[in-house]
């Protein structure tokens, strides 16, 4: 088994290992692990891609989703690939805030080349130019010390996965 991990840098953490089984042999293992009277996590399985969330009960704003999909490999190899993020609706939120702070920051620095052209007060262009920029930085850090919240829940998916990778089929 080899385990691939991608920069810490990044929000979305995301993985890939490369297993000597087959794609229907992986599925079935976590078909049959999340299906199991012990499993306390709750998933969606839909062809190959499998959505592991954390129990109801430890569930928070901050609390991760393990997107891991099942891809064939050469052969009787398997590739699979994992993400680590936050639920949909909180990456939608992120997203659209990021995209909203871009565009009025455009609006604002076109606001401030209108005024500067036309000899006009450049102050309030000028403090939402600089303040922007501040506030897109400050949500990043939001961002990370939310996913520095749901870090436990992270490990936790990811021994869960693991776990079920390494399970011998019976």
């Amino acid at each position: 088994m080899n385990e691939e991990k991608n920069s810490e840098v990044f929000l979305r953490p995301r993985f890939k290992i490369d297993l000597e089984e087959s794609e229907d042999d992986l599925m079935n293992r976590f078909k049959n692990n999340l299906n199991s009277g012990e499993c306390k996590y709750c998933s969606k399985i839909v062809d190959g891609h499998i959505v592991i969330d954390v129990p109801f009960d430890e569930d928070h704003f901050w609390s991760p989703q393990l997107n891991v999909e099942i891809v064939k490999g050469e052969s009787t190899k398997s590739i699979v690939k994992g993400l680590f993020g936050p639920k949909p609706q909180v990456w939608t939120l992120f997203m659209f805030l990021h995209f909203a702070i871009g565009i009025t920051f455009l609006i604002f620095l076109t606001l401030l080349y209108v005024r500067w052209t036309f000899d006009s007060s450049l102050l309030f262009p000028t403090i939402m130019v600089i303040i922007l920029p501040i506030i897109w930085v400050i949500l990043y850090f939001f961002g990370r010390w939310g996913r520095r919240q749901g870090k436990q829940q992270m490990e936790e998916l990811h021994c869960f996965m693991m776990k079920t990778l390494a399970r011998n089929n019976k």
